[in-house]
């Protein structure tokens, strides 16, 4: 009887936690929900570009094609979906980097990426700082994925280029980019965007002098 019981106990203790495991796994979303995520994401960045991170969730959700209530399944609060369209926005970034490579000479694999860099720092208007303030300490985690992701996209970069000796080896990846960043604000600043494209290619410039080849 007691092993009876102790075997019991031990099928039911299995059961709860395969039960608490499955419940535990994000649900995998249908196909139609899936393309009205996307959907509500792309929409989303298309609009926090144009209008900053204020703008109206109900436009937000008629640009998608779906019912506001569909974007608050997917995305509860507007904190939310702030954090998925910044985290969308450098992933995708990232994920150029090797296809550019496959396709194009090292230098131009670098020199296309960091011009989709200028494009990609343009269209998130505040979105960085919109999610600091809605996540407070949490946001902390959020920058350092993405940070860590342009590391290693802009590192793949600038290493092939400079093993074809095509730019100059003495650089830190990330203070480029942190330059680039720069460079862009001015230029939004200076609401002038050929004034921006001529400091980045000066800044291209910069790395390719001294180069071996």
């Amino acid at each position: 009887m007691a092993r009876q019981a102790t075997a019991r106990g031990d099928e039911q203790a299995t059961g709860s936690a395969e039960a608490a495991e499955t419940a535990a796994k994000p649900r995998k979303l249908r196909a139609d929900a899936a393309r009205n995520r996307e959907k509500v994401i792309t929409a989303a960045a298309d609009v926090f570009a144009e209008g900053g991170t204020d703008a109206s969730l109900e436009e937000i959700a008629r640009r998608a094609g779906v019912g506001v209530g569909t974007l608050y399944r997917h995305f509860p609060t507007r904190a939310a979906l702030i954090e998925e369209v910044y985290r969308g926005g450098v992933t995708a970034l990232c994920a150029r980097a090797p296809e550019l490579l496959a396709t194009l000479p090292p230098d131009e694999a670098l020199e296309e990426w960091v011009l989709g860099f200028q494009a990609y720092v343009g269209r998130k208007r505040g979105t960085a700082t919109a999610l600091r303030a809605a996540l407070g300490d949490e946001s902390t985690a959020v920058f350092a994925d993405t940070h860590e992701q342009l590391r290693q996209a802009s590192r793949m970069l600038f290493d092939a280029a400079h093993a074809a000796g095509k730019i100059r080896g003495d650089v830190d990846p990330m203070e480029v980019m942190r330059t680039v960043s720069g460079v862009c604000s001015a230029g939004a600043d200076a609401k002038d965007p050929a004034a921006g494209l001529r400091m980045l290619r000066l800044v291209l410039d910069g790395l390719r002098y001294g180069a071996e080849g």
